[in-house]
């Protein structure tokens, strides 16, 4: 199941909305804020009202404001690529367990949103990655559980925009990234349930293609399944000593060549040329085939 929160051209009210193809059809009985409990218990609202084209709708962030926001960086080719610029590569103790940051909630937005510069930020970046959405309270998990993905309601398309000069200053005191990040984060268009990967979260993994586009040009070709760290160690990171609440958001880290500072990297010759940093104007859109298409502008 594909669940969305939308809204009706020129209108602000909003719906939670059941994604079919190229129609979305209203879940009676359920609004925006409870999309966590429909996606764990769909065949509690199994009424839906008359089709709605998707080019009639809006698509807003699948969740407006979750309770927490954890970053992780599971990706060993996004950062051997971005430590290479400094001949340095991976310590060794990035290996033994996932590492994660503190985002910000409410700075989420969502498709067809424009993403504010930070102020004194030149170098602005995009990041592509998938994110979990927790669908109960949950604490202390084990990775070698069975059920351990049994806790996610379902997964979404996240950009982790990045400040990269904000955060290269501030991270020189060993702390942080802050203001380098707490501007914006992308969720959506739509959540897509766990049943629709039953096979493939055996493995604790999404085998999902995805892309990413800036000005209609595609930058980023890569998948979301070649995880150091799947995500059964993911959520067990994520839970211990704490609590997880449903609509937490856990995003998966950038996959390899997922940013302009790899693709930089990746040819030096050209790198700078043809991938510069975002300008004010530009469109980022990142997609994959079931979770649909997260597109947003840069804006001064």
């Amino acid at each position: 199941m594909r669940l969305a929160v939308v809204s009706l051209a020129r209108s602000e009210d909003t719906m939670l909305v059941e994604v079919l193809e190229d129609v979305v059809f209203p879940i009676l009985d359920a609004g925006p804020s409870q999309l966590v409990e429909v996606a764990r218990a769909p065949h509690a609202w199994p009424d839906r009202g008359p089709q709605i084209f998707m080019s009639d709708v809006r698509f807003r962030a699948p969740l407006e404001r979750p309770p927490s926001i954890r970053d992780f960086m599971v990706y060993e080719a996004h950062l051997v690529n971005s430590l290479s610029a400094w001949g340095q590569r991976p310590p060794e103790s990035w290996y033994r367990e996932p590492v994660f940051y503190f985002s910000n909630p409410a700075a989420v937005i969502g498709d067809g949103d424009v993403v504010r510069r930070p102020s004194l930020c030149k170098k602005l970046d995009y990041e592509v990655e998938l994110a979990a959405v927790i669908g109960c309270e949950v604490s202390d998990l084990d990775a070698s559980d069975p059920n351990v993905m049994d806790c996610v309601s379902g997964f979404t398309l996240m950009n982790d925009w990045s400040a990269r000069d904000l955060a290269a200053e501030e991270m020189k005191h060993h702390l942080g990234p802050a203001k380098g990040k707490d501007f914006s984060t992308s969720l959506g268009p739509w959540l897509v349930t766990t049943d629709e990967f039953s096979g493939e979260l055996s493995n604790g993994i999404v085998s999902e293609r995805v892309t990413a586009r800036v000005n209609g040009e595609i930058y980023t070709d890569n998948s979301f399944a070649d995880m150091t760290f799947p995500w059964p160690a993911i959520l067990q990171r994520a839970s211990a000593n704490t609590t997880l609440l449903p609509g937490d958001v856990i995003g998966s880290g950038t996959v390899g060549f997922g940013c302009l500072l790899e693709l930089r990297i990746k040819n030096k010759e050209l790198g700078f040329e043809k991938y510069r940093f975002l300008e004010d104007g530009d469109v980022v859109e990142i997609e994959a085939p079931r979770f649909g298409v997260l597109r947003n502008i840069v804006q001064a």
